[in-house]
């Protein structure tokens, strides 16, 4: 009878042993798939996050001109689509209401300043009225015009200069000086 129980025992030591190691082995396995399921998708999100921040800086350093060189020689010149580097024609209108410019002067409508949508503030433009000839130098301290078709707005008294106060709005002629 111990002989017997001998061997139902030993069945029963040598099932478990498998099942264990079965079990073993299966886990092992699965930690091993587990291991390279998260090592590729670390390496995917580092890929990810690189060409993200890459492609970020790319376009931030290339949307604006940083220096005035730039706009005189047309290489970043919004004002070149089609025309010479330092020439634009459109729409003009002239504005006299609020009371601070973009760049934080204060407005005065007897300066000769002008608002204008992308060129950097201090640039000078020559802007000439095309039906009449008349010209004014001004300097851009402001952002706008936020009218579609129009280039740029002009202060009050550089609208007057330009013979516009009547109409509100002209055909001009841009020229970048500096």
């Amino acid at each position: 009878m111990s002989f017997i129980g001998y061997a139902k025992d030993s069945r029963r030591v040598s099932t478990m042993r498998r099942v264990v190691f079965d079990v073993y082995s299966l886990n092992m396995r699965n930690v091993a798939r587990l291991s390279a399921v998260a090592v590729t998708t670390a390496a995917l999100a580092a890929c990810t996050q690189a060409s993200i921040v890459g492609n970020k800086s790319d376009f931030h350093t290339a949307s604006r001109p940083t220096t005035l060189a730039a706009i005189r020689i047309g290489k970043h010149n919004p004002l070149a689509r089609g025309q010479h580097a330092a020439e634009k024609y459109g729409l003009a209108s002239f504005y006299e209401e609020g009371t601070e410019t973009a760049n934080g002067e204060k407005i005065d409508p007897r300066a000769l300043t002008a608002a204008h949508p992308t060129l950097p503030f201090g640039t000078r433009l020559r802007v000439t009225n095309l039906a009449t000839g008349r010209s004014v130098t001004v300097r851009v301290n402001d952002r706008g015009p936020f009218v579609q078709g129009r280039v740029v707005d002009v202060s009050y008294s550089a609208a007057e200069t330009l013979g516009i106060v009547d109409q509100g709005v002209a055909k001009v002629r841009l020229e970048v000086l500096h």
